[in-house]
């Protein structure tokens, strides 16, 4: 009973990342390169599993979240305040890129079902994302709207299972590497879109009181479960004609499971967008808490504070801004899923170094040579993907010819070569047991 409540409890970190952004960009990678891009989904569900649980073991052995971690590691050191308004502007930044999905896509989810436009469900979606937060009622309403997600989720595994390509074409794409031409920006958006940077945030202080075992059983199932729906996705995307829209899926799902389906995913995808639309600006709230504040005790950053509100309300207010513009749903929720991969090495690296800090964990919750291994492949991963679509963004930004694919490869390995004798080194010192004080 414990380890149901335990998947239960983590589900919300599970319903985080299947929003609007993983529904959009799973599908059009389907839809685009059929089933060639699921090796992305399947790292990208591994690199969360290791570094959510590393964030939640943490919490569990320092009883500090990760925002509060940063913020004593570095706040005594000549560059401390810089490294924190670093991290809270990636964060907030990432945080409001992923609120306008949200809200575009609660307000694409609703249109299928209401005759109701965009601009104007959009809107409504923000107000009332914004009530929950203002009477502090987020996460009971991301627990029930969790579980129609994960009925819109059941959807998906079963049309996929019916529509499933052969066994080795779906093996070659789940485990063989590749980036056919144009996909950078997809591959980029399906990692963005399932680890989820606020989320290392949001799980760390979910984590505070709960036991190391239960959290890792937990996680597990809850991630590799939403890891499995994003690939359903995928397939499903993949037996699409023409083009991607929100219709031409609802329709897919009506043809193979009856008019019901469609429905459904209207109503699944609206959920989507709002839960996501209440945990976003509240992940950004928590860790400028974490941050900025001395504790949980400190009124100045209570929920009620104008401090602590200030922050979601901006996160908000892009969001809703972005929904009121009619700006078209899918270009503005694949642009956010590829801007937050990009963040996503800043968050994994700090969270690297937070594991290994003895100062903060003590001898015996250190990441061991193995997690260590494997946490800084994940790392080393995200940057490469980093660099090469800042390199992406900057090309279209200055209307320049797309890099190839030799150019990429080149400043992602220089990239993650730069990085890696500073983390490195950073590391060493962070584990070096603590001179003892002269008699």
């Amino acid at each position: 009973m414990r380890r149901l409540l335990a998947v239960v409890f983590w589900s919300v970190i599970a319903a985080a990342f299947i929003g609007p952004g993983t529904v959009t960009t799973a599908a059009k990678s389907g839809t685009d390169y059929g089933v060639a891009l699921l090796w992305a989904l399947v790292f990208s569900t591994l690199a969360t599993l290791v570094l959510q649980e590393a964030s939640a073991r943490l919490t569990a052995a320092s009883g500090r979240d990760l925002a509060r971690a940063l913020r004593e590691s570095y706040r005594r050191g000549p560059g401390g305040p810089l490294v924190l308004v670093l991290v809270i502007g990636a964060i907030g930044l990432g945080c409001a890129a992923y609120e306008a999905g949200n809200l575009l896509g609660a307000a694409a989810g609703a249109g299928l079902i209401m005759g109701i436009s965009p601009s104007s469900l959009a809107l409504v979606a923000g107000v009332l994302a914004g009530a929950l937060l203002w009477v502090g009622a987020p996460k009971a309403v991301a627990h029930a709207l969790s579980a129609l997600v994960a009925v819109m989720g059941v959807a998906f595994l079963v049309t996929g299972l019916s529509v499933l390509p052969p066994l080795g074409e779906l093996l070659r794409g789940a485990f063989v590497p590749v980036a056919p031409a144009g996909s950078g920006l997809l591959v980029l958006g399906l990692v963005g879109t399932t680890v989820v940077p606020y989320n290392l945030f949001l799980g760390s202080g979910l984590a505070a009181g709960q036991k190391l075992e239960e959290i890792r059983f937990g996680l597990a199932v809850a991630v590799l479960l939403g890891g499995l729906i994003s690939m359903g996705i995928v397939v499903v995307g993949a037996s699409l004609d023409g083009s991607f829209a929100f219709g031409t899926l609802a329709d897919e799902l009506a043809t193979r499971l009856g008019p019901w389906a469609a429905q459904l995913f209207g109503w699944g995808l609206a959920a989507a967008g709002l839960t996501s639309a209440v945990t976003a600006p509240l992940a950004a709230a928590l860790t400028a808490r974490g941050l900025f504040g001395e504790g949980p005790e400190d009124e100045r950053w209570s929920p009620r504070s104008w401090r602590y509100r200030s922050v979601w309300l901006t996160v908000l207010a892009v969001g809703v801004g972005f929904g009121v513009s009619g700006v078209r749903p899918v270009p503005a929720i694949l642009l956010a899923q590829a801007l937050n991969g990009v963040l996503l090495p800043v968050a994994a690296i700090f969270l690297l170094l937070a594991v290994n800090d003895r100062r903060l964990l003590g001898p015996d919750a250190l990441n061991g040579p193995l997690a260590n291994g494997v946490t800084a492949v994940v790392v080393a991963v995200t940057v490469a993907l980093g660099a090469s679509g800042v390199l992406r963004a900057g090309a279209a930004t200055f209307a320049l010819d797309p890099p190839g694919q030799r150019l990429l490869l080149t400043v992602a390995a220089v990239a993650v070569l730069v990085l890696s004798y500073p983390v490195a080194r950073a590391i060493r010192a962070r584990r070096r047991p603590a001179k003892p004080a002269d008699p």
